[in-house]
């Protein structure tokens, strides 16, 4: 696998989405059970490095790496978020280096060692772009949702800093339907 500093938005977004799986963030429950939904999860975000199909071991390596990332994220010190993700990157990261984009520019990329396992190539991804996300944005950038009936967590990559929930269609969308719903007018009759 190769992770790019230039692609820390993706990045980013692999570290949330993981974070997200856990079953204390919604009530839906544990989202990665087993081997089978792992694969899934890597599917969805285009992290098929290799045709190997993900293992009960994989499973439990990956649902550990979700706390540690987790816990860089609660992190308010931009050393030790600095720090616990540069340690990420170091796990099984070989370089950095250079190589051509498709345009042909060159561009900064660290490369997994071929013998890494799926939660260290997934922990050189994930250091490497909230390395670039706290380099290029700031720390301030990684967030709790703001929907009170969500424990969830996120890097806003969005251009204006703006973003306030983990998942915006679910999370934004809940909170905005609660305070509809609150605005409205109660009647005392039963119909309408």
């Amino acid at each position: 696998m190769k992770a790019t500093f230039t692609g820390y938005v993706w990045a980013a977004g692999v570290a949330t989405d993981l974070v997200n799986t856990s079953p204390e963030v919604q009530s839906a429950g544990e989202m990665l059970p087993d081997p089978a939904a792992l694969a899934r999860f890597l599917a969805e975000h285009d992290l098929h490095s290799d045709s190997r199909t993900p293992s009960h071991d994989d499973l439990g390596q990956v649902l550990a790496l979700r706390q540690e990332v987790r816990a860089i994220l609660e992190s308010t010190d931009e050393d030790h978020v600095a720090e616990q993700a540069g340690a990420l990157v170091r796990r099984a990261g070989v370089g950095p280096g250079l190589h051509r984009d498709a345009g042909g520019r060159w561009e900064w990329h660290v490369v997994t060692a071929p013998e890494a396992s799926l939660a260290d190539e997934l922990a050189v991804l994930i250091g490497v772009g909230l390395l670039a996300v706290l380099r290029t944005l700031s720390r301030d950038r990684f967030r709790h949702c703001a929907s009170p009936a969500c424990n969830g967590m996120f890097v806003d990559t969005s251009r204006a800093g703006r973003r306030r929930y983990c998942m915006p269609d679910l999370c934004g969308n809940r909170v905005n339907v609660a305070n509809h719903r609150a605005r409205r007018p109660t009647s005392g009759q039963g119909g309408s």
